[in-house]
């Protein structure tokens, strides 16, 4: 259920109400009691996270955490290989230019 801000148009007062989104809007004033009472435009509630910390993938599917750890390991795989691959290659031709 949201909060929402109203204004007072007769004495401008204004208040913050916790009602459902069903409702229909308060007319009557807390403070003065004229049906002078406005709902106010918000920019709605902000979501809260209570805890040590929140990441973008906490709650993604098991399918998807599977393929993404699949992933990690066959890039650090490909590029140990790659990386062992240009250093043969480097050494290979630093002997050859030596020989020469």
């Amino acid at each position: 259920m949201p909060t929402y801000d109203y204004i007072c148009g007769a004495c401008s007062h204004t208040w913050e109400l916790f009602q459902s989104i069903k409702a229909s809007p308060v007319r009557k004033c807390p403070e003065c009691g004229k049906l002078k009472a406005k709902r106010q435009i918000g920019t709605g509630a902000g979501v809260i996270f209570k805890g040590s910390g929140f990441y973008q993938t906490d709650y993604r599917s098991d399918s998807y955490k599977k393929g993404a750890e699949a992933a990690k390991k066959s890039e650090s795989s490909s590029s140990s290989d790659s990386s062992t691959k240009s250093e043969s290659k480097s050494s290979s031709t630093a002997s050859s230019k030596s020989s020469d």
